[in-house]
């Protein structure tokens, strides 16, 4: 995010309050996405996916699957939006 009064990029300049909010909230998204990968992996190493059926809320699961899929899709367009800046 530039700013428009400053068209320095923020690593040569003072941030904006509101550059400072995006900054501080990528940093909690990193971390959550990082705890997410986690808690998937340590489920995915103890129970079986059967398990995980019989056990879960389905109705739930198929809510934060929902969600999942919902951030992948997001994360994939910043994706390409990095590869189309590079190319």
């Amino acid at each position: 995010m530039m700013n428009p009064k400053d068209p320095r990029p923020p690593d040569q300049r003072w941030l904006e309050m509101e550059e400072v909010r995006l900054v501080s909230d990528l940093r909690i998204m990193h971390s959550k996405v990082n705890e997410l990968c986690a808690i998937v992996r340590d489920l995915k190493k103890r129970y079986s996916k059967t398990q995980i059926d019989r056990y879960a809320d389905q109705e739930l699961l198929t809510q934060e699957i929902q969600q999942v899929d919902e951030i992948y899709l997001w994360f994939v367009k910043l994706k390409e939006q990095q590869r189309q800046k590079r190319a």
